[in-house]
């Protein structure tokens, strides 16, 4: 019994001691009541305040301005104030068929083949045309001969012409006997006349013979490489043989350039002489130095684009016919200073890896934002972003370059992390306050 007692007193609570008046009790509740009261009005004010203040701000959306590596595929250079997407192209490009109608006997070259201007790429059966020019050859001789025998004809005839002229004068002779004199003095002029066309006629014959022996033999129209070898000996070819082309294709290797399309809207950022970058798809972390060598002076109605050409140094190997092309256009160094243009693009012609500077000045690392969070301007290399900085928001002059997809590209003016704002860029200017918005 002692022992449970002694259990339930170690289980016993012992209760506080009841405060005395004035220090504790019903008025220590009444002043914390009063703090919660104190807090709580002013977290409501402080709310008020808040909503105050943001009614009369701007609501906007606020991005990261990214930045961008010359390795990174949104752009092949960086530094690029327009991309547009084009194929290689020849500007001389043959495709060497036959003039006449007449079977293969050799054909000289094979696809791949370095040619020379002249180099004979093909001979033609001409034993029908070699017949022809000596045919030809032999009228002539006949026509020379015949037309020798009329003027002698005629030179027997005006003698006796002449006599009868005088003795008809002096009544010698009658009118008849003159008139037929005359008449074969006439018939020997008209046909030496006749034989001399004849003649005339004989010679162009050879000509035509000669120059028709002459296309037997193909040459190649200009120093190239044969890129196609469509005709093989013993087939038949003419100037309408269309199964293959003709008998070779070459090309002239030194006249490739890309041709891009570029969209109307973006075309006055392009201009003649202009500095570019060529990347071909087939080599993708090898940069060109170009430039641009003219704008076609029409556009495409149903594509909206202008047709430009764009030039590149020539002769290298890997560059071929019809590749794939990227070119980015670059903007013009400025005066005196020639390294802009070329540093950009020698500092990517090499291997992969090769890093390229951006502009100097502030924000020299080219970044992109969405398309959205720029104001253009009238200059479209040019525009406006505005900087979230606290609540409020800067404006910042930057220069544009290219548009990957929705993303605008910017060249300076802007840093990599900087807060930028999207929305009514009619309420946005510098200070105006601003909310975030999702």
């Amino acid at each position: 019994m002692e022992q449970k007692t002694s259990l339930l007193e170690q289980l016993r609570i012992e209760r506080p001691p009841a405060a005395p008046v004035g220090t504790g009790g019903r008025g220590g509740r009444t002043g914390v009541i009063l703090g919660i009261v104190v807090v709580a009005l002013a977290a409501g004010g402080g709310f008020a305040y808040w909503k105050v203040s943001q009614a009369g701000a701007v609501p906007v959306q606020e991005v990261v301005a990214r930045a961008i590596s010359s390795g990174s595929t949104d752009s092949p250079v960086v530094g690029s104030l327009l991309d547009a997407s084009g194929y290689v192209v020849a500007m001389r490009d043959a495709v060497v068929s036959s003039q006449l109608i007449a079977r293969v006997d050799a054909v000289p070259i094979e696809a791949g083949e370095k040619v020379k201007q002249g180099q004979i790429v093909a001979r033609l059966d001409d034993s029908m045309y070699r017949a022809s020019l000596e045919q030809s050859v032999v009228q002539v001789a006949a026509a020379r001969a015949t037309l020798a025998q009329a003027k002698l004809a005629a030179d027997d005839a005006r003698p006796t012409y002449a006599r009868e002229q005088k003795e008809l004068a002096a009544g010698l002779i009658s009118q008849d006997t003159f008139d037929t004199t005359k008449a074969s003095y006439d018939a020997a002029q008209a046909a030496v006349e006749v034989d001399a066309e004849n003649l005339a006629a004989a010679e162009a014959a050879v000509v035509v013979n000669q120059r028709n022996l002459d296309y037997t033999v193909i040459r190649a129209p200009f120093d190239g490489i044969v890129t196609a070898k469509d005709a093989q000996p013993g087939q038949i070819v003419s100037y309408s043989f269309s199964s293959g082309g003709g008998i070779a294709e070459i090309v002239d290797m030194n006249s490739l350039e890309v041709d891009v399309d570029v969209s109307e809207n973006y075309i006055s950022r392009v201009h003649a002489g202009q500095p570019a970058t060529i990347t071909l798809d087939a080599y993708p972390d090898w940069h060109i130095p170009a430039h641009v060598i003219a704008i076609v002076p029409t556009a495409d109605k149903s594509k909206a684009t202008v047709s430009v050409r764009v030039g590149f140094k020539p002769g290298d190997p890997r560059v071929l016919p019809q590749m794939g092309a990227r070119v980015s256009f670059l903007a013009d160094a400025p005066a005196g200073d020639s390294s802009s243009a070329d540093s950009t693009a020698s500092g990517a012609s090499g291997a992969s890896g090769s890093s390229t500077s951006g502009p100097s000045g502030a924000g020299n690392t080219a970044v992109t934002v969405p398309s959205a969070a720029v104001e253009t301007n009238t200059d479209p290399s040019t525009g406006t972003v505005f900087v979230i900085a606290g609540d409020t928001v800067a404006g910042r002059a930057v220069r544009l370059g290219a548009r990957s997809g929705d993303n605008q590209w910017i060249l300076s003016g802007l840093d990599p992390g900087a807060n930028v704002a999207i929305g009514d860029f009619s309420k946005l200017h510098d200070g105006v306050r601003v909310r975030i918005t999702q």
